[in-house]
């Protein structure tokens, strides 16, 4: 017998548990700040809020819910939601951290490509429509497999931890970012 728990499909609804998602979910109601302002505030607490790069005007923060293992997040340190309010120096200083993610990523992850996007309001796919930032997300042949297409899930190989002390080393040691 199959249980029904909602919708009117007739067909019974599977539900994946995810409550690491939960401290996630708090963060948006528990605070009138976005979590890249957030993480912004302290230097000090970067390796605790996975803090990568900090720049003259952006900031560059592993995801901690990744599509990928090595999912980064680049944003202007201005508090902005639209392209159009980015000064063009703000928006050269995004690509060119663009481009040295992928340096450091290809470096210490050796992925085979890269998706590399932008949404714009939730109904774009915004988790944070309020704060301007980039996505970079590291790809592999095959990354797309079973547990993705059946379960719509993701296998993330590396603890963040690791993956950004890691991701330092190699920032310190090639010099990066080189803007």
């Amino acid at each position: 017998m199959q249980e029904e728990h909602g919708g009117n499909s007739g067909q019974g609804r599977k539900n994946l548990w995810a409550p690491w998602r939960v401290e996630y979910i708090q963060s948006l109601s528990e605070s009138g700040e976005c979590f890249i302002c957030r993480d912004l505030g302290a230097p000090e607490d970067d390796d605790k809020n996975l803090v990568l790069w900090r720049t003259a005007q952006s900031i560059v923060i592993l995801n901690r819910f990744p599509y990928n293992n090595g999912h980064l997040l680049i944003a202007p340190q201005r508090h902005i939601g639209e392209l159009e309010q980015a000064s063009d120096e703000e928006l050269l200083e995004l690509l060119k951290l663009v481009r040295e993610s992928q340096k450091v990523l290809s470096m210490a992850i050796k992925p085979h490509g890269f998706n590399v996007g932008m949404n714009f309001g939730r109904c774009g796919g915004a988790g944070l429509p309020e704060h301007l930032h980039v996505h970079v997300v590291p790809r592999w042949d095959g990354d797309t497999n079973f547990m993705n297409v059946c379960s719509d899930t993701n296998v993330v190989s590396q603890s963040l931890t690791e993956l950004l002390d890691q991701l330092k080393q190699i920032s310190k040691e090639h010099n990066l970012p080189d803007l």
